[in-house]
């Protein structure tokens, strides 16, 4: 798959998610396999205002490229101002996220709510596309509501301003991330460009992903809450594609290694104190549906060292 001059190597993505998406979490998804990963998505305002909270969401280890910044914002001089400023920086790929449903995102005219206002979309893409020479994509959903499923609209639009390709989430603004994607969506604006369109919404497995690609044609899936706690699915998906065997699932030492690994990861880039205390979210993931797993969420909720939570991990 390639965006704009961008060569990916294969057509399994890692959705951009905030508080999931980091370096760490990257990492262990492109080990697996991932072809390409986005990073959390960031505030072009909080970039332009320098706010001190905000470097920790654009470090990026060498050995993630190819990799996509997604920004959020709704003024077309400034998301073009950033997006010069972050092309210094090591991204293949920037990304505008047109998708995001959380309120203070959507009152603030970002995220989703720029759907109800085709005319913004364009003004945003043509300012970005001309601003800088690396690829603007944006990341869209089937429409804010279902009386106005745009997708295709807007797709159509950034296509025209110079957007490279396209994410769609086959769900409205209104669903959040509940009831089921509509795939057709997908498929439709797949039909109306001739950029890349990544599918995205329910993508829970190796099948779902290769029914994707057969339902809608689209040229790439994009994984996201699929992934959670369970990185080994690019790997299982890419598996499924090439060879239409389903791998087994990882048993528990598996589990346990990718445990450790991460919160390694997440003490080298983070440290302790902020590393382990966001592998809690992580481990209630990583052991979802296990026996006991209440009984370990418990424990995990309270730990605050590397040496604890080696500790429960080894009493799996």
């Amino acid at each position: 798959m390639k965006i704009g001059n961008v060569l990916i190597k294969n057509n399994v993505v890692l959705a951009p998610m905030a508080g999931v998406t980091d370096l760490p979490f990257r990492l262990l998804c492109r080990e697996q396999g991932c072809g390409l990963c986005y990073t959390e998505m960031v505030s072009a305002k909080a970039i332009l205002y320098k706010n001190k909270n905000t470097e920790s969401l654009l470090e990026v280890a060498q050995e993630e490229t190819p990799i996509a910044i997604q920004l959020f914002g709704s003024e077309p001089d400034i998301m073009a101002e950033i997006a010069k400023q972050v092309e210094e920086r090591p991204f293949d790929i920037i990304d505008v996220n047109m998708g995001c449903p959380v309120p203070k995102v959507v009152n603030n005219g970002e995220g989703s709510a720029l759907m109800k206002n085709p005319l913004l979309v364009g003004r945003i893409i043509s300012a970005m596309t001309k601003a800088v020479k690396k690829p603007v994509t944006i990341k869209i959903r089937k429409g804010f509501d279902e009386s106005d499923a745009n997708a295709v609209e807007i797709a159509r639009i950034a296509q025209e301003c110079g957007a490279a390709a396209v994410a769609v989430h086959g769900r409205t603004r209104e669903q959040y991330y509940s009831g089921k994607a509509d795939w057709d969506i997908i498929r439709q604006v797949k039909e109306a460009v001739s950029i890349p369109v990544i599918g995205n919404g329910d993508i829970n497995g190796a099948t779902d992903a290769k029914r994707m690609l057969e339902k809608t044609g689209c040229d790439g899936v994009m994984v996201a809450r699929g992934c959670q706690g369970n990185p080994w699915i690019f790997k299982e998906i890419l598996h499924f594609i090439k060879t239409g065997e389903v791998l087994p699932t990882p048993d528990i030492e598996e589990v346990k290694k990718m445990i450790l690994r991460h919160a390694g990861l997440q003490r080298q880039y983070k440290g302790d104190y902020i590393g382990i205390r966001e592998m809690r979210k992580h481990f209630a993931w990583y052991t979802a549906g296990y026996p006991n797993s209440a009984a370990l969420r418990n424990r995990i909720n309270s730990i605050e060292t590397f040496e604890e939570l080696y500790n429960v991990v080894s009493e799996m």
